[in-house]
């Protein structure tokens, strides 16, 4: 028979049983909804974090993008300029420059050259030996004319420089050279066709005996020698004599009588400019703009540090002595002119020298090519 106190406690057993496992149930769902939740927020937090690296990695790749469009290249300063220049104005503009290349201070890879003649630097150009070089302006022209247009002029940077000293106490102005022996340097160059110029233009062309020489050193001996003789040069050598020997006297400025010469126009009287081979240019632009900015800088450095420069002038074997070296500074007239300048000054002065005589710019006129601007 059935004993309903047995069936009691059975039934509340399996009630007891069946609570249990509706709790266990539950918590296994529960756990199971919190692994699930778990495996999700991870996930999440997987994907952000790659996110994040990622924006990072974008981020620090633009910052590199930025960094390396910020800073030079340094591609221009390793490249090796050969640079030439002849013993006096146009060196003196660049012995600041030299010497900071000589301290390693100098923002590009330079090789200086100084030479007594032009021909020795336009030597170097033609067989491609240099690629930058500082000549007389008339020559620049003819070089070009000879190289079919291999080279172009990328700054003025020496203005009038040429003057007349004497002992003769008789020579007192141009007119008084008539028939007078002249001693200069520069033959075939911007001094020869300057003074040939300034000659015909007041009526004295074939009136007076010009006698050339080689240095301005060799014209010094012969004045020392004969202080009654007179001679043109260029500063500062022109000075250096005039320091070393107290008989002789400045007598003429040769940038006043080219100023007076009315067929002249608006030119400028010319001594040097700044020669770079094209091929070189077209190669290496950056790094010429960069040389010219440095050619720039070194000249006013000149200005604003006389003294130093005077030094420099004596280090690098143009002048002996920094007092002369001094004086001679400000009648120089180094410079760096470039751009639109510099083609209005040295096209009008080649034009004056071509109706003159052509073959003193090598036959014809340099096209607009001649003139590059570099910057």
């Amino acid at each position: 028979m059935f004993n309903k106190k047995r069936g009691k406690a059975f039934l509340t057993m399996l009630l007891l049983m069946a609570s249990l496992g509706l709790a266990a149930c539950s918590q296994n769902r529960e756990a199971e909804a919190d692994t699930t939740t778990e495996a999700a927020q991870s996930e999440v937090e997987s994907e952000t974090t790659a996110e994040q690296a990622q924006s990072e990695t974008e981020s620090a790749t633009k910052a590199e993008e930025t960094d390396s469009a910020e800073e030079p290249s340094g591609e221009a300063d390793d490249t090796l300029i050969r640079v030439g220049s002849l013993k006096g104005p146009t060196t003196i503009g660049l012995v600041n420059m030299m010497q900071e290349s000589e301290d390693g201070e100098l923002p590009l890879n330079t090789e200086f050259t100084m030479a007594t003649t032009a021909d020795e630097i336009t030597a170097k150009m033609v067989s491609g030996d240099m690629d930058i070089a500082l000549i007389p302006a008339n020559l620049a022209s003819v070089l070009y004319s000879k190289t079919e247009g291999a080279v172009s002029v990328i700054d003025i940077n020496t203005l009038g420089v040429l003057y007349g000293v004497t002992g003769d106490e008789s020579v007192n102005s141009l007119e008084d050279l008539k028939g007078k022996t002249v001693y200069m340097t520069g033959q075939g160059s911007t001094p020869e066709f300057a003074l040939n110029y300034i000659l015909e233009e007041n009526g004295l062309s074939g009136e007076v005996n010009i006698e050339f020489k080689n240095e301005a050193t060799e014209i010094a001996a012969l004045l020392n020698a004969d202080p009654t003789g007179t001679a043109i040069l260029p500063q500062p050598f022109a000075t250096v004599c005039l320091k070393q020997n107290g008989g002789l006297r400045e007598f003429l400025d040769l940038n006043e009588e080219w100023d007076k010469c009315a067929s002249s126009g608006d030119s400028q009287l010319l001594t040097g400019v700044t020669v770079v081979r094209n091929d070189f240019l077209n190669e290496n632009a950056d790094t010429v703009a960069a040389f010219t900015a440095e050619h720039a800088a070194s000249v006013n450095k000149a200005s604003e540090d006389p003294k130093g420069t005077a030094e420099l002038i004596v280090k690098y074997g143009i002048i002996e002595k920094a007092p002369i070296a001094e004086a001679a500074l400000p009648k120089c007239n180094i410079a760096c002119i470039t751009g639109d300048e510099m083609k209005a000054a040295l096209s009008g002065y080649l034009e004056v020298l071509y109706n003159a005589n052509p073959a003193s710019v090598g036959g014809e006129l340099p096209g607009d090519d001649f003139y590059a601007v570099v910057e």
